[in-house]
């Protein structure tokens, strides 16, 4: 195959989680930008690539794959011989009900309204809407322990080996560790806590999402 181009934000979460992915797998690839704050997401050229207007959009061998879910099932097996993603089938459906969790669950209270709130808008001169915040907090915390619940550790969460999940719940966790919400969202997740501690330290997690 040729080398893969992902387009997108290199700000996104669903950016790096595709990214970690090509990081961990030690794949060479090109990152072409697409600037959503400056809606070059809907520009003609981009939405020839992708209808919905959302980043990432995978380029490779002339064909072009949307979503994440897809894109990182794609590369998991073309680049990494599936290194990702259980073999056991309770623990690959275990992986794929973590990744669910966090687009269902998790990504709305977490990025679209504690992060946004807290570190977007103060950084363009708004004022935190506290309210949002604090009516988001409850459903973070729900998304987070039922994750804990499915956590095994050992350092990754289904385990001694990455997978999928790990790379969805990383540029998640990157951005809510920023806010004061954190500490309480994982308050009753010390397997969550303990996983961080360690994938923060990633040297791909460092370079992907400094």
């Amino acid at each position: 195959m040729t080398k893969p181009t992902v387009y997108g934000t290199p700000q996104s979460t669903y950016v790096r989680t595709v990214r970690l992915l090509l990081e961990e797998a030690g794949a060479d690839y090109d990152l072409k930008g697409v600037d959503i704050f400056k809606g070059e997401n809907q520009s003609a050229e981009y939405l020839a690539k992708n209808p919905f207007g959302k980043v990432p959009t995978l380029e490779v061998d002339g064909e072009l794959l949307y979503e994440t879910v897809a894109i990182t099932d794609y590369l998991d097996t073309v680049l990494a011989n599936n290194k990702f993603s259980p073999s056991d089938p309770l623990r690959r459906a275990r992986m794929r009900q973590i990744m669910a969790i966090v687009d269902s669950y998790l990504y709305s209270p977490a990025i679209l309204s504690i992060v946004i709130q807290r570190l977007i808008v103060p950084s363009q001169g708004g004022t935190t809407d506290e309210d949002k915040v604090k009516n988001a907090i409850a459903p973070a915390k729900a998304a987070a322990e039922a994750i804990e619940s499915l956590t095994v550790g050992s350092p990754y969460l289904l385990g001694s080996e990455a997978t999928i999940a790990d790379f969805f719940l990383i540029p998640v966790f990157i951005y809510l560790s920023q806010t004061p919400e954190f500490d309480s969202i994982t308050a009753q997740t010390p397997k969550l806590r303990t996983w961080w501690d360690e994938v923060s330290k990633l040297p791909s997690v460092k370079k992907v999402c400094a």
